[in-house]
């Protein structure tokens, strides 16, 4: 296990190395961020300086260099907008999506004992209903999904705000939005919009998985045996369901984590998605780049502690790690 580890964290680095080179390419192709910081009436000189005082006078190779050196002792760079440290900017909005993306995850479950319904009775006309609902979610993109919340909840109803994050308390250097009522007003809609594509997403996986343990011998014999739907539900079932049902809420959770940006963009939570669009408007490369690099480690780390957990769970794959 340990070498397994040591063998994924310098995979980890590989990839966060190339991302890093393919991220700040791109951005050096898209344009000149001087363009956006400085007056239309400003003279070439005025904007040469500005382009000396950033280090973008110099060739890409020295500019990506430089951030490495700098980034290696946790010096991802200052935004070029604010002047603040572009990982400070990140981590301040960092908070606001964790608790956004935990609610909606929170919310997705609901997607588990539906998938299994759906895969005991897959005939049944509730099968079929939740089915059909799995597709929907899945289907619709998240933007109009909160953009037809928006307008049930927000604009006919009147009973939720649209946008912004409501009343916070703190906790420790921590802002959280769930320990007050309108909190959790500010926070349903865009918890809901994001948790009903995982939610239909749970669904069908659940379902597939239940209908392929279904048929397996272990299940059978539990059967003949005389034991409680209840108990092989519960003991044979589901602890066999489990790992596609993990490994796919891990993924889906970091995902979620990384690209909640269509989701905070429409309801203006102020989380790092909404931090990374307004960036890539303003062509502030630091803070792009810092928020990219982040989320590069974060999702590689998740799939190693999704991986810890599936070995955890399925003794057969942790004799694949030793072979």
């Amino acid at each position: 296990m340990p070498v397994f580890i040591i063998n994924r964290l310098f995979q980890a680095l590989g990839v966060v190395l190339v991302m890093s080179v393919l991220v700040f390419v791109g951005l050096y192709l898209i344009g000149d961020p001087t363009s956006m910081l400085v007056s239309p009436e400003a003279t070439e000189i005025e904007r040469q300086a500005l382009r000396k005082a950033l280090g973008l006078d110099q060739s890409i190779w020295v500019q990506y260099l430089t951030f490495l050196g700098n980034a290696a002792q946790g010096d991802f760079g200052r935004s070029f907008l604010t002047g603040q440290p572009a990982l400070q900017l990140i981590i301040e909005r960092m908070p606001a999506t964790v608790e956004l993306v935990i609610v909606a995850m929170t919310f997705s479950v609901v997607g588990v004992p539906l998938g299994i319904l759906a895969g005991l009775r897959p005939k049944a006309p509730s099968s079929k209903a939740i089915m059909t609902g799995s597709i929907l979610g899945f289907s619709l993109p998240n933007f109009w999904i909160g953009l037809m919340l928006i307008m049930l909840f927000a604009v006919y109803l009147g009973v939720l705000p649209a946008s912004a994050r409501g009343e916070t308390v703190n906790v420790g250097p921590v802002a959280l939005s769930i320990l007050t009522i309108d909190g959790w007003q500010h926070l349903a809609l865009p918890a809901l919009t994001l948790g009903l594509a995982k939610a239909a997403l749970m669904i069908r996986v659940t379902r597939a998985a239940t209908r392929e343990v279904l048929p397996m011998d272990y299940i059978k014999f539990a059967r003949a045996k005389g034991l409680r739907p209840s108990r092989i539900l519960n003991v044979h079932l589901l602890k066999n369901i489990l790992i596609p049902i993990i490994t796919v809420a891990g993924l889906e959770f970091g995902q979620a984590i990384a690209f909640a940006v269509v989701t905070e963009s429409v309801f203006s939570w102020p989380g790092m998605g909404k931090l990374l669009i307004d960036s890539i408007i303003t062509l502030d490369r630091p803070v792009v780049v810092a928020y990219l690099i982040m989320m590069v480690f974060f999702l590689v780390i998740l799939n190693l502690v999704v991986d810890i957990l599936y070995m955890a769970i399925d003794p057969s794959a942790r004799e694949k790690v030793r072979d």
